[in-house]
C-alpha cells in the first residue's frame, strides 16, 4: 500500500505564497504521475497541475505563470509552489500519485487534502 501525506496548507493573504509538499512512502518500486487536484465548496474536484516521471509538466489555465509543480524522485515527493495567491484559489487541495508497487501492482492513491484560504 503507498500512503501520502501532505503539509503546507494554511492562510495566506491575496497575493501570498505557499508551498505544498506530498510525501509518498510504502512498498514502491516507481512513480509515474504526480498531480494535484482541488476542490472548492461548492465545485468539483479539478485538476491543477501534474508532471510525469519525466518532468513534463502540465496546468490548468487559471493557474498558469503563477504555480510551479516539481518533484524529487529520491524522496518519492511532490511540491506545489503557489505565488500571487488569489481568494479563488481557496480550496482543499489534494495530491494524487499513480504508479507501480514492488511486485507490479499498480496503485493510484490520494492525500488526504490541505486547506488553502485565501483572504485578507
Amino acid at each position: 500500500q503507498v500512503q501520502l501525506v501532505e503539509s503546507g496548507g494554511g492562510l495566506v493573504q491575496p497575493g501570498g505564497s505557499l508551498r505544498l509538499s506530498c510525501a509518498a512512502s510504502g512498498s514502491i518500486f516507481t512513480i509515474n504521475a504526480m498531480d494535484w487536484y482541488r476542490q472548492a465548496p461548492g465545485k468539483q474536484r479539478e485538476l491543477v497541475a501534474a508532471i510525469t516521471s519525466g518532468g513534463i509538466t502540465n496546468y490548468a489555465t487559471s493557474v498558469k505563470g503563477r504555480f510551479t509543480i516539481s518533484r524529487d524522485n529520491a524522496k518519492n515527493t511532490v511540491y506545489l509552489q503557489m505565488n500571487s495567491l488569489k481568494p479563488e484559489d481557496t480550496a482543499v487541495f489534494y495530491c494524487n500519485v499513480r504508479g507501480a508497487l514492488v511486485g507490479g501492482m499498480r496503485f493510484d492513491s490520494w492525500g488526504q487534502g490541505t486547506q488553502v484560504t485565501v483572504s485578507s
